[in-house]
This record gives C-alpha cells, structure tokens and sequence, in this order.
C-alpha cells in the first residue's frame, strides 16, 4: 500500500523547483514533498518515519549526487493531519517544519497551492514527479528526478467494482491512463501532482503502478489547504488576548 514514476521521462535539471527529497539521516531517499513556505514542506502522513531520523533537501536533481546547487534541513517538527488514517489512507498528509529556512534562489522555490475546496475535472492532464522506482519490479531507483503527465479520473470510476470498489474518500483524487503504463511508484510517495500550476495532489497510495484498473491515489491538496494555512500561519493569525 505504500505511495508508489513509470512510463515517464527524466525531468530537465531545476525545473522542479519546490520538489525535495525526503532522506533518511544515511542519505537514503524515501518520499518526496513540496516546499511549500521557506520554513515548511508539504508531503504525505505516511511518510512519517520521526523526525530524529530525517533530512530534507530541496535544489536536487540527481539523489545521493552533490551537484552544489542542494541546501539541507532539519526537521524540527512533523505535523500529520489530526484525521490521517493508516488503514483507509484518509487525510495522508503532512507538513515538516524545518529547523532553519530554505533560501530562494534559481534551484529552490515555493509551491503554489490551490484554494480551499477547488476542484479538478476528469481528463485533465496533471504531472506527478519523483525519485521513486521507475519499473514495476522495485529494481534499483533512478537517482534522476523524472517526471509523467496522467489524466484525472473521476471519483465515480475511481471507486467502481472493477477499480478501488468505494475506498476512494472525498479527500482523495485519482489519475491515470486507462491503458495504464504511467503512473507514480514506490519512493514518488508524498511528491506532486501538479494541475493547472498548482500543487492539487500528493503522491498517497494505490494497487501496484501503473496498473489500467487502479489509477494513482493522491491526497486532494484543497481540501486541505485552509489546515495548510493554520498550521503554518496560526500563530500569526491568533489575536491576542489582554
């Protein structure tokens, strides 16, 4: 069940700007994220392994490679969503504040979100990026940071008898070719599906990769996104009281 690119391509040197690389403290690339504010990433619940056991890096492009353009970052804290659920997958999000801030630059920038509640329709063409495994087999990760466009698919397809048979939630957005063929895989979990510029999904779960019948699973970010902005702005926004 764990999150799952197959059949894309290797993405051009820093043109993802706000994806990171979620890495144990030997190095090991395990999930993606989205950079979401200097301070904060946006990835998935079930990437949670502690803190004590992760760093994040943004400006890379080819994992365990130093190519002088990554900055690193402690965690300082993880905040999985008060609904996650690790039997359903619901609510598989999370934010990772850092210790110190990311620096924008021309490697590293911010991810935009999508407002509360917006939606996206079935068939249009979103891209999902990762390190994760890019065959079927596990086989060895690519280290190259690749990428694939696949189509929203409709909830109502996405939980039919011959799919995921109801266990896509409401917080849940499924994309795939009904070919299969691409997909995200194992170690893409928690990275982007962009729609429309807009990070609209997080690399969650689904039934092997790249399978015809079972499209990807993502996190659907907008329903989200007014949790995103208390948890990161909440202080800010607290008024006072004397």
């Amino acid at each position: 069940m764990q999150g799952r690119i197959v059949g894309g391509h290797t993405a051009a040197p820093n043109s993802i700007k706000y994806i990171v690389s979620l890495q144990s403290t030997r190095g090991q690339h395990f999930c993606g994220g989205s950079l979401v504010h200097r301070y904060w990433v946006l990835t998935a619940a079930h990437c949670n392994i502690g803190a004590e056991h992760m760093m994040i890096v943004a400006g890379d492009y080819i994992v365990n490679t130093f190519e002088g353009t990554e900055q690193y970052a402690k965690p300082h804290r993880l905040v999985t969503h008060p609904h996650y659920n690790r039997s359903t997958n619901n609510a598989d999000i999370m934010l990772i504040k850092l210790r110190a801030p990311m620096v924008l630059n021309k490697y590293v920038s911010l991810a935009p979100l999508p407002r509360q509640g917006t939606g996206v329709f079935e068939g249009l063409v979103c891209r999902v990026s990762g390190w994760g495994y890019n065959n079927l087999d596990g086989g060895q990760a690519p280290f190259t940071l690749r990428t694939v466009t696949v189509p929203i698919v409709s909830s109502t397809r996405c939980n039919s008898s011959e799919s995921f048979n109801g266990n896509i939630t409401a917080n849940m957005i499924c994309a795939g070719y009904r070919t299969g063929g691409k997909d995200a895989c194992k170690g893409d979990s928690g990275g982007p599906l962009v729609c429309r510029g807009c990070v609209y999904g997080v690399v969650s779960w689904g039934n092997g990769c790249g399978d015809a019948k079972f499209p990807g699973v993502y996190t659907a970010v907008s329903k989200f996104r007014r949790w995103i902005d208390q948890t990161i702005y909440g202080s800010y926004l607290r008024c006072t009281k004397y």
